[in-house]
C-alpha cells in the first residue's frame, strides 16, 4: 500500500532511468548498511535478468565491499565520502543518481546526492521518513514510502527494507521494459549462463517462435545464445547479423 502510494514518483524515475540509458548514461544507487546492500542486490542482479552491460546499473554501498557482509556502521557519517564515490565513478550529466536512505538523513548520502547534482546528473531519493528540505532541494525525484515504527524498533532491515527492495525492483523493470528488453512477460535478453537459464530460454523460443526443443537449441547456438535475436532470426528467416541490425 505504502509502495503503491508511490506510483508516480516511481514512474519518473522509471522514466529518467530508461533516458540515462538510451543517453549512454548510468543508474547508480548509493546508500549505506541496509539501504545500501539492497541498492547493490538491485543492480548485481540486473545483467542475468535483463543482459545490459554490468557497468549499467551499479550499486554503491558505505564502507565499499566489506560492508556487504559486516556491518560498517560509521561509514554512513561522513558526506565526503558519498561525494568522492560520485567523483571516482566519474558520474557526468547523462546519469541518474538514486540515494536509499531509511531515515531520508544519512550523510554519507546527502553528500553524494549533492555531488551528483553539481555536476549536472538527475537524482532522486528513496526514503521511509519525509526528507529534510536540504535533500529535497538537489532531487528531481522523491519518492518516500511510509511504513511506520519498525517491529523491533529502529531496524529499518524490517519493513523499510522491504518496501526499499519492491520500489527499487520496480524501477529497474520498469526502465529495462521502456528499453524493451523484455516481450511481453518474457525476459527475451536474458544471458543463458546456466543450466536452468539455458532450459528457461529454449522454452521461451518454444513458446514464442513456435519450434522444437532441438530447433530452440540450434537457433539459440546460431543466435550466440541470445532469446531475442533468435526469435527474429525465426521468424524473419534472417541471419544472426540481420537480426541484430534489425533489433
Amino acid at each position: 500500500g505504502v509502495v503503491g502510494g508511490q506510483a508516480a514518483a516511481i514512474a519518473d524515475a522509471m522514466d529518467i532511468a530508461a533516458d540515462a540509458f538510451r543517453r549512454g548514461g548510468r543508474l547508480f544507487y548509493i546508500g549505506a548498511g541496509t539501504s545500501g546492500r539492497l541498492g547493490v542486490l538491485d543492480a548485481s542482479e540486473c545483467p542475468p535478468t535483463f543482459g545490459p552491460d554490468p557497468e549499467m546499473v551499479q550499486g554503491i554501498i558505505a564502507g565499499g565491499a566489506p560492508a556487504l557482509t559486516r556491518s560498517q556502521e560509521g561509514a554512513e557519517d561522513s558526506p565526503e565520502a558519498g561525494a568522492r564515490e560520485m567523483d571516482d565513478r566519474s558520474v557526468a550529466p547523462r546519469d541518474f543518481v538514486v540515494g536509499i536512505a531509511a531515515s531520508g538523513t544519512t550523510p554519507y548520502v546527502h553528500g553524494a546526492l549533492h555531488r551528483a547534482r553539481a555536476i549536472g546528473a538527475r537524482t532522486a531519493i528513496i526514503a521511509c521518513t519525509p526528507p529534510p528540505a536540504s535533500l529535497l532541494a538537489v532531487c528531481d525525484v522523491t519518492i518516500v514510502a511510509v511504513v511506520g515504527p519498525e517491529v523491533v524498533t529502529g531496524s529499518t532491515r524490517l519493513k523499510a527494507g522491504t518496501a526499499t527492495k519492491l520500489v527499487l525492483n520496480t524501477i529497474t523493470t520498469g526502465a529495462m521494459i521502456l528499453l524493451g528488453k523484455t516481450y511481453g512477460n518474457l525476459m527475451v535478453d536474458m544471458r543463458a549462463t546456466n543450466a536452468k537459464l539455458a532450459d528457461r530460454a529454449e522454452r521461451m523460443m518454444m513458446e514464442v517462435a513456435g519450434v522444437s526443443r532441438a530447433e530452440a537449441k540450434e537457433l539459440l547456438l546460431r543466435a550466440g545464445g541470445v532469446v531475442k535475436t533468435a526469435i527474429v532470426m525465426q521468424l524473419l528467416g534472417v541471419g544472426r547479423e540481420d537480426a541484430e541490425r534489425l533489433l
